[in-house]
Formats: C-alpha cells, sequence, structure tokens
C-alpha cells in the first residue's frame, strides 16, 4: 500500500469516525471509522519499512569501482 493510499484510508477514517453524526441501520459509521484509521496506519507503517529496505539496498558499497578504470597509459 502507497503512502498516499494510507494518508486517504487514515483522512476517511476519521471523518466517519469523528465528523459525521448521520447513521444508518444496522451500520455503526464509527466502527467502520476506527477500522479505516487502524488499516491506514498498519499500511502506512508497512509501506515506510518497505521505503526505508529498499533505499538501504540501493545504496553502493565502500570502495565500489565503476567499469571504467583509470590506469596508468605508460604500463
Amino acid at each position: 500500500m502507497t503512502v498516499g493510499a494510507s494518508l486517504f484510508l487514515i483522512a476517511v477514517g476519521a471523518i466517519l469516525r469523528f465528523a459525521v453524526t448521520d447513521s444508518i441501520s444496522g451500520v455503526n459509521l464509527a466502527t467502520i471509522g476506527t477500522i479505516l484509521i487502524i488499516v491506514g496506519v498498519v499500511g502506512l507503517l508497512i509501506g515506510l519499512f518497505m521505503y526505508a529496505n529498499a533505499r538501504r539496498t540501493a545504496v553502493r558499497e565502500p570502495g565500489y569501482r565503476d567499469r571504467y578504470v583509470d590506469r596508468d597509459p605508460m604500463v
């Protein structure tokens, strides 16, 4: 889940949890809002963890040399 989708779920869940006062028979909107907030937070944590892992593996190792190496032409 991307960071944007997670933030969207958190925002929709917060609106349902704290701002909506209407009711639908058989459906508790506050509970649905809480569930969306929790899913959004979990998705955000997983997304940030995966982003940090991908970023860590893309860094070059110390001492890495490119394919073209400077050599002394006199040797």
